[in-house]
């Protein structure tokens, strides 16, 4: 069974061992804005693989990034756009998933096939601290098989995956409810993929001011 710590113990053993397990492409389970995600190194391509195997994910998925701060962004897309710089003053950190064009270093098996990327800043303060202290990006699809119900809490965990997890980060209960708003933000205009828990009528609403402001 995989190793479980707890968040309100020593934080500094929890970045420590959450950094050591991923760089050595295992697979863990933490909290996200809403839902308990599953962690690998997305730049890992056998980490990416064994992640789809696990959750028993279509290989035409793509994976959703999460980063911690705006500068991880820059390595990881080819250009973004003013309506993306727009969104992301106003709603990151938090649950609105932004898709851009890939650069060339996003693994193929990140993608899924797909000529877009999904990336978010995470709105719950342990997961960016996470995700800093490992020094790059992390993937973040919800914690449980594929057409299963994503878990709240870490207890909540199905057992034929939690055997196979190699570290458990259990930061008690997240909020559940929507997942985040997804947006392709590369055309204009830009064009909804997913609603979710930012509405999409708050986004146009930005917009269209970050462009009077203009």
């Amino acid at each position: 069974m995989p190793q479980t710590l707890k968040v309100d113990s020593n934080s500094t053993e929890v970045s420590a061992k959450a950094r050591s397990v991923l760089l050595a492409g295992g697979v863990i389970a933490f909290p996200t804005d809403t839902f308990y995600g599953l962690g690998v190194d997305p730049f890992n391509q056998t980490a990416v693989d064994r992640l789809f195997e696990l959750k028993g994910r279509e290989k035409n998925k793509p994976l959703i990034l999460l980063i911690s701060s705006k500068r991880q962004l820059e390595s990881l897309v080819k250009e973004i756009t003013p309506a993306h710089s727009a969104l992301m003053q106003k709603f990151w950190p938090g649950p609105l998933t932004l898709l851009f064009e890939p650069s060339e270093m996003v693994p193929e098996n990140v993608l899924a096939g797909s000529n877009r990327i999904g990336v978010r800043q995470p709105g719950n303060t342990l997961t960016r601290e996470l995700i800093a202290d490992l020094g790059q990006p992390i993937t973040a699809p919800s914690a449980n098989l594929t057409g299963g119900s994503p878990p709240i809490t870490s207890d909540q965990l199905h057992p034929s995956l939690r055997k196979h997890l190699d570290l458990i980060i259990d930061g008690g209960s997240c909020p559940g409810g929507e997942p985040s708003t997804l947006v392709d933000a590369v055309e204009n205009p830009v064009q909804l993929i997913r609603e979710g828990a930012i509405l999409f009528t708050e986004i146009k609403a930005e917009l269209d001011e970050s462009t009077k402001n203009v």
